[in-house]
């Protein structure tokens, strides 16, 4: 899949073959060989701890350092980075290995929240620190003034009744198709508020489907 997209919206110079890197999984490496995104994602763990470190002592000069801790803990926690995953549709761009791809690696909390470490880790090897700040501070610092964004992740369709409840739109529901054999079926689910459709997904099962709408429909009314 062309990452073109996915680099516009993270905003920073990426090298291709980091990237591809960066978004390879160890079952994909497993079935398929070469290498995987595990260093990069221990460089983007760091990087991202010093960002999110200096801009909370930075903005939050009357906290002490416990409640500094628990601040920046909140925003590098594996929910809050698959939250930002998700609002990247990151996961549509992961190289998986047959096994996790049928159970919903894609979708995965601890999967995403890694991947978008490696990914900003392979920025920092091709740009350097101002292109991981770039994305720290495009997507993930955000969330500190959003405590309830970071829910998204662990319960996306919860999440979505009630970005919806606040905005005065009508709850949520999916329409699903399949189609395919019963062993390698797979299932296209339309998201729809009332008569308007909110945004489409796919996967492997019917909940998947429903989960992957539900997260890009929340991407989409991220700004509203």
């Amino acid at each position: 899949m062309p990452h073109d997209e996915l680099l516009q919206r993270l905003g920073a110079a990426i090298a291709p073959e980091l990237l591809e890197l960066a978004l390879t999984h160890s079952s994909f490496a497993y079935e398929n060989g070469g290498e995987d995104n595990e260093r990069l994602e221990f460089v983007g763990d760091s990087i991202l701890g010093y960002l999110v470190a200096v801009h909370v002592f930075q903005t939050h000069s009357t906290l002490k350092e416990g409640e500094m801790t628990k601040l920046k803990n909140a925003v590098v926690s594996a929910q809050a980075l698959a939250t930002a995953a998700n609002r990247l549709d990151l996961g549509s761009h992961l190289r998986l290995g047959k096994g996790e791809e049928q159970t919903g690696g894609r979708a995965k909390t601890n999967l995403l929240a890694d991947a978008f470490e490696a990914v900003l880790g392979a920025a920092y090897l091709t740009s350097g620190i101002e292109a991981a700040k770039t994305i720290v501070f495009k997507h993930v610092i955000p969330l500190l003034d959003d405590p309830d964004s970071i829910r998204e992740s662990a319960d996306p369709k919860t999440s979505l009744l009630e970005k919806l409840a606040k905005l005065k739109m009508e709850p949520a529901r999916y329409e699903i198709t399949g189609e395919g054999p019963d062993h390698e079926r797979s299932y296209l689910a339309v998201c729809l508020s009332g008569d308007r459709e909110l945004s489409r997904g796919t996967g492997t099962t019917k909940r998947g489907a429903e989960t992957s709408a539900a997260i890009a429909a929340l991407r989409e009314l991220a700004s509203k």
